[in-house]
């Protein structure tokens, strides 16, 4: 076993990605990687057991890129994922850790996205391709995705994809792939169907088992706040105007990102200052003494810089980035909360690192709250309430007789009432800081989600128009409903509450789908497969009846949006 405390340098990886690494504040491998790396460098085929959150993509990317020849313009790895978002989540990160990598590419794809984009990016050559297997199979059977040159496969939540009805697909895919390729296959659990194609399908693989850490966090309300609708930085700068707090350490995944940060908050008029492993100890020494010394309110970390950091005056942590590894999101919070003392943690996350978060909550044992963003006026008062203090302040400790007469003769010079004139100079004296936000745009109104009640009683979501749609698969395929949402979820690009009301039969099923749909995405579900067996998904008209393959109406755009 390799010893987890190694540092990347030492796990025989290029210069290249090493240097990708630094830029990306990786500094030392999690224990997934620690135990991946070597063997999946040395050709051996790997079986990971390791939930969401441990640092698995890096444990498969890192070693595969490094095998990968960039003078070869065809796919060398495919990694199959059970949803569009962890496909696109995958593929950044192969091109995050391949950015010194000259002549590299990396493609997802996915259903619900234009074919012709896919097929003009596959005519490029990637060398790795990542993708839901729904989407590959399709491009498998017409011949436009090459596996011939294959040297890699990698199933990333194995387990998952089982769930939702893919597994058929996922053993039709590992069927075309070439006898001597390379095989890594990662899943939270082990089911028999699951333990059956690392049997059939894998050259003796090493079984790698990753506890999954579960700590409770005393003493720290957490909270999260999902990334929409508003700038970043806006977001933040609005919270820490809102919140009492002493003490904050913002967690930013780069250290690249620490300085940027640090910096934007300065011009806004925060004492901040950025805490990474770029600094040498002096430095870091001289920037702790001046947060718990009061100079610095604010330091923007890494999430190694911040390690055994103890600062009392710490009341709350952000995490401005999420983590990738919950084992950092612990250590990330433990920095507040300290000797009993009641702690603030505050988490930004986008919809697509969803599933990031319920990892967080699982290792945590605790939810994370969701939190609205400060409104305008809670910002506006909090201005009003500081301003308000800082003027008791002055009358406290000065003295304002000058002041007083200057403007008794301002006021008799301009001819203003006192009023007039006292709005002119708070107008002034706030004028680096307003303490008005500018009005903001009138966001669109989201359109409401029926209430389960709704839904039962309509049958489906009653703001939609339906259109009930045949599937010839049916009990006796083993389809549960699950199967058939996983599967048009992610292959039309639609938000499960625009999958309505699904009947089961013994050899067929009925789905309610929005009124309007497409005719090239009706095209595309009819050769979607659902437990190794192809929908020929055809428009209902019930008992008796015909059966359209597309509806007449024109496309309604409003019930495709996910």
């Amino acid at each position: 076993m390799s010893d987890p405390s190694a540092t990347f340098g030492e796990l025989q990886l290029c210069p290249q990605l090493l240097q990708s690494l630094s830029e990306l504040g990786y500094e030392t491998p999690s224990p997934v990687q620690a135990a991946c790396i070597p063997r999946l460098l040395a050709g051996a085929d790997v079986l990971g057991m390791a939930q969401t959150g441990t640092g698995k993509t890096a444990a498969f990317a890192l070693p595969l890129l490094q095998r990968v020849d960039l003078s070869l313009n065809q796919p060398q790895v495919l990694v199959l994922t059970p949803t569009r978002e962890l496909a696109i989540q995958v593929a950044e990160a192969f091109q995050a850790y391949a950015r010194h990598l000259p002549g590299f590419h990396v493609l997802p794809i996915y259903g619900g996205q234009s074919y012709q984009v896919q097929l003009r990016q596959l005519s490029r050559g990637p060398q790795v391709v990542v993708g839901t297997p729904g989407r590959v199979i399709d491009h498998l059977g017409r011949d436009r995705l090459k596996l011939d040159r294959l040297q890699a496969l990698v199933l990333d939540e194995a387990d998952e994809m089982l769930r939702m009805g893919f597994i058929d697909d996922v053993e039709s895919i590992m069927a075309q792939t070439p006898e001597g390729r390379q095989t890594a296959l990662f899943s939270a659990t082990m089911p028999e169907q699951i333990r059956r194609i690392t049997t059939q399908y894998m050259n003796n693989p090493e079984e790698i088992r990753i506890a999954a850490k579960t700590s409770t966090v005393a003493n720290i309300e957490q909270l999260c706040w999902k990334v929409e609708g508003v700038n970043k930085l806006d977001a933040l700068t609005r919270m820490l105007e809102t919140e009492d707090y002493d003490g904050v350490i913002l967690f930013a995944r780069t250290k690249t990102a620490t300085t940027e940060l640090a910096e934007k908050l300065e011009a806004r008029g925060y004492a901040a200052a950025a805490l990474n492993g770029d600094m040498n100890q002096a430095q870091r020494e001289r920037t702790v003494s001046r947060l718990k010394g009061g100079q610095l309110d604010i330091l923007v970390a890494t999430d190694v810089a911040a390690r055994g950091l103890d600062v009392d005056r710490i009341s709350l942590v952000i995490n401005y980035d999420i983590p990738y590894d919950t084992e950092a999101y612990v250590h990330r919070i433990g920095r507040t909360g300290r000797a009993g003392r009641q702690g603030r943690a505050i988490l930004f996350y986008a919809h697509r690192e969803r599933r990031l978060l319920k990892a967080i909550e699982k290792a945590t044992r605790q939810p994370i709250n969701p939190m609205p963003l400060p409104s305008r006026d809670q910002v506006t008062q909090k201005r009003i309430a500081s301003f308000r203090d800082r003027v008791v302040e002055v009358f406290g400790g000065e003295s304002l007789q000058f002041y007083r007469d200057l403007s008794h003769q301002l006021a008799e010079e301009l001819k203003l009432e006192p009023q007039d004139l006292a709005a002119a100079l708070l107008y002034l004296a706030q004028q680096d800081k307003p303490l008005q936000l500018p009005p903001e745009a009138a966001a669109p109104e989201k359109p409401k989600k029926p209430s389960k009640k709704e839904r039962k009683d309509n049958g489906s979501d009653s703001d939609v128009p339906w259109e009930s749609y045949r599937l010839e698969v049916g009990r006796s395929d083993g389809v549960q409903v699950k199967h058939i949402v996983g599967a048009i979820a992610n292959e039309a690009d639609l938000d499960s509450r625009y999958i309505g009301r699904i009947k089961l039969h013994q050899n067929f099923s009925t789905v309610d789908l929005p009124e309007g749909m497409p005719p090239e995405l009706l095209k595309h579900l009819q050769g979607v497969r659902i437990c190794g067996k192809p929908t020929k998904l055809k428009r209902d008209k019930g008992a008796g009846g015909e059966y359209d393959e597309a509806p007449r109406r024109k496309p309604k755009k409003r019930a495709l949006k996910s």
